[in-house]
């Protein structure tokens, strides 16, 4: 019996190195709903894990959710794209830098008719105050994403108050850009997306990009390491390995060959 327990340790004891190696080769990456389904870690993911052999594990919300992974420690790295609450969040001491990654554009899009006539316009906020004079149907994700806030503070620089004023054509989905845009193209309503869903999306029916060019559109990402000194089990080695790789030449290269239909989905941004 001692013999048969004495084997038993020392086949535990040789596992346990491995399965601690296979657990440091493998990170976890909360990031937003459109870095997902955009396709742009389907494209980036294995090219980092053939350059270095670590595996990313990537749990795709809204903005708001993945920093909140971050700070419970359930992430080892956070991409997302809201730069004030990624700067309070490092000043929160959840991270010690922000790395910029790379940016696109968000775009206004409507439905063919566009009732609200803000087609063409390059003045964002001046197409949100048409869609909120006409009552045009409008579909927000409401999910606390880096989207969600960019469209509040749309609506905020218009002096509109959607929540007060828009009991009857503002509609929040509580969901992700892809959900949501499927909301929108069946209602034939206005929405903000990022370009890089939009271009991924195919259940287009009639909405079309109605505004865009306007620079409060622009859409940045950034990456941080969560701070093992808040969490020590956070992988910060191979997590760091990921943001070196993602903002070195060969991430900013790869994120300029992602493309779809020829259009480059995202612009390279590393400094």
């Amino acid at each position: 019996m001692a013999h048969a327990v004495a084997l038993a340790a020392g086949a535990w004891l040789a596992l346990t190195p491995l399965t601690s190696a296979r657990a440091a080769d493998t990170i976890v990456l909360a990031s937003t709903t459109s870095t997902e389904q955009s396709g742009l870690f389907a494209h980036l993911l294995p090219l980092f894990r053939e350059a270095t052999g670590i595996r990313v594990n990537v749990v795709a919300v809204g903005t708001g959710q993945a920093l909140e992974l971050g700070r419970r420690g359930d992430a080892d790295v956070v991409l997302v794209h809201d730069p004030a609450a990624e700067e309070r969040f490092v000043a929160q001491g959840w991270a010690t830098r922000r790395h910029e990654v790379m940016a696109n554009d968000f775009v206004l899009l409507g439905p063919r008719a566009d009732p609200a006539q803000v087609r063409g316009g390059l003045d964002a906020v001046a197409a949100f105050g048409k869609i909120a004079a006409a009552r045009a149907e409008f579909i927000s994700r409401g999910d606390r994403s880096g989207t969600h806030a960019a469209e509040l503070g749309l609506w905020a620089a218009g002096g509109i108050d959607v929540a007060r004023r828009g009991a009857d054509w503002y509609r929040e989905t509580g969901s992700g850009m892809g959900p949501t845009l499927n909301v929108a193209s069946a209602r034939g309503a206005y929405t903000l997306a990022d370009r890089g869903t939009w271009l991924a999306f195919r259940n287009r029916g009639e909405l079309e990009i109605l505004v865009a060019g306007d620079p409060r559109l622009l859409n940045r990402y950034a990456v941080m390491l969560v701070n093992p000194a808040r969490h020590p089990h956070v992988r910060a080695a191979a997590g760091q390995q990921f943001i070196d790789w993602l903002t070195g030449a060969p991430g900013q290269a790869a994120i300029a060959q992602f493309r779809i239909g020829g259009e480059p989905l995202f612009r390279p941004m590393a400094r």
